[in-house]
């Protein structure tokens, strides 16, 4: 064991010899079940001219202390902010002010006193009673030199908050977000609803979902990678706006835009097409940005980016065409397509076609070109098993992507209510499942009875809100906008277990 180690053991067993003390005085921290919290920290601040020399209770967790003799000042840290505490041992009595000099910080104590401004001209509380209300038996690292780990932030995200306070503002920001979303479609009329999260087919993308087995029905089941074959089937059933944002679950790799359970909204209109979805989506990115933040125009990483409508439109061919050079208007055949994407380095898959070239080049050489809100549509027929073919061209489906600094934000499509196509296509990415295509689309025989009974023309949509989150709160890791980030656990050795960050 090091020095350092030793040290800290020490310190450690030192409060909790502390605790014993105060429980053997009849004085145990932890049997107070309440405190009458009258203002908060930042309140009385902003205040001060109101609240000077009134009573006030505040409670919150002391985060330094300093003094000597019959003085000590601590500051108090609160929900809003900290204050500094001042305590005289005439004030509030012999008995409780050497209480006081056996409190460490961490420890959440309660104060009443008269709000007062130092001589140095600080904003203080005058105690005239210091209660504690709970023994912290941990040590809380230093702001500047502990907690720099960027993992044990995430994995301790209550240390993280007490230490550094201000990360609080990215997830005030988050809830005030969701709740502007939430806002937006409720006053165009729509629905929020609840469908399952836990089923027997987890369809509505290309993904590879988490699974499980529920042992009262002998059954394997799976969690949700999306929510919309039971959206859709609520149209059918003649609900016209609906929508749910949730937990979606993907079995996937890790990164600075991936976590395996995310937040997610789609939404569904019957009587609209992937053309009304680009509006509102469109449209909730520049509602949303103007409510939290007071303005479309927005700043991400560096990054100047402008949310206002209208977004450029761009066919996908059209993308390759101006990134990539290569003209599939004149490409007609599966073979040229292949040859062309031998040509540009793909590595070409067993089964693949135009469509999947044409796509890969848009993946591989067009996304990180698209800085600026882009809707990109025209997808091929075979990357599009749920969407409405094109009447023009029906190798290209009714579907767009929306993207902004190089990243996807939104899925949408005209949807497919051909219940023959729709099962022609599920049958296609159930013969690539056996090929070994471990995201393929499964079967799922009661969606393709829900549209034989009759889907109207419905247009839908998916949108990342941890993505919008990120963008809006100028956050570069999806870890720093989610309270509890999935993390690889601590082996017995207290270390870490190398996690290594994968792209989806």
């Amino acid at each position: 064991m090091s020095s350092q180690e030793q040290e800290l053991n020490e310190i450690l067993q030192l409060r909790r010899n502390k605790l014993d003390e105060m429980i053997e005085n009849g004085k145990n921290p932890f049997l107070e079940d309440k405190y009458d919290v009258t203002d908060y920290s930042l309140d009385i601040k902003d205040n001060f001219e109101s609240k000077e020399e009134t009573e006030v209770a505040v409670a919150g967790r002391i985060m330094s202390k300093r003094g000597h003799g019959k003085v000590t000042f601590f500051d108090l840290q609160d929900s809003k902010g900290r204050i500094q505490i001042f305590a005289k041992s005439n004030a509030i009595g012999e008995e409780a002010y050497a209480d006081l000099k056996t409190y460490d910080i961490g420890d959440i104590v309660g104060v009443k006193g008269e709000v007062f401004q130092t001589n140095a001209g600080e904003i203080s509380i005058r105690a005239k009673e210091v209660t504690i209300l709970s023994k912290s038996l941990q040590i809380l690292p230093e702001k500047y030199h502990g907690l720099k780990d960027v993992d044990l932030r995430y994995r301790q995200r209550y240390v993280d908050l007490i230490v550094n306070p201000e990360i609080k503002d990215v997830f005030i920001l988050r809830t005030k977000i969701l709740k502007a979303i939430r806002e937006f479609f409720d006053d165009r009329g729509f629905l929020e609803v609840e469908t399952p999260i836990l089923g027997t087919v987890a369809g509505g993308a290309n993904a590879r979902p988490f699974l499980t087995h529920h042992n009262t029905l002998g059954i394997d089941m799976q969690l949700r990678i999306a929510n919309e074959l039971f959206l859709k089937r609520l149209i059918v059933g003649g609900f016209d706006k609906v929508y749910e944002m949730g937990k979606m679950f993907r079995n996937e790799g890790m990164s600075q835009k991936h976590n395996p359970e995310f937040t997610n909204i789609e939404l569904y209109q019957a009587y609209a097409n992937y053309e009304d979805m680009m509006v509102l989506t469109e449209e909730l990115f520049a509602y949303v940005a103007n409510k939290v933040l007071g303005s479309t125009k927005i700043n991400y990483q560096g990054q100047d980016l402008d949310l206002t409508p209208p977004w450029r439109r761009l066919n996908m061919e059209d993308a390759v065409k101006e990134f990539v050079g290569v003209d599939f208007s004149k490409i007609d055949t599966d073979e040229e397509a292949i040859a062309i994407g031998k040509e540009k380095g793909l590595k070409i898959e067993t089964g693949w076609t135009r469509g999947h070239i044409i796509n890969e080049l848009f993946e591989e050489f067009c996304e990180d070109k698209l800085i600026q809100p882009t809707f990109i549509i025209g997808h091929p027929v075979e990357v599009s098993p749920l969407s409405k073919r094109n009447k023009l061209d029906p190798r290209k489906t009714d579907r767009f992507e929306a993207f902004i600094n190089k990243w996807e934000f939104a899925n949408a499509f005209s949807e497919l209510n051909d219940p023959i196509d729709q099962k022609q296509r599920f049958e296609a990415q159930v013969e690539a499942q056996q090929a070994g295509d471990q995201e393929a689309h499964p079967m799922d025989t009661d969606f393709i009875n829900a549209i034989e009974v009759g889907l109207p023309p419905t247009g839908g949509v998916g949108i990342g809100v941890d993505r919008m989150i990120m963008l809006l709160t100028d956050q570069a890791s999806i870890r720093d906008i989610l309270f509890f980030p999935t993390m690889k656990p601590f082996n017995e050795n207290e270390e870490v277990v190398e996690e290594t960050e994968e792209s989806k």
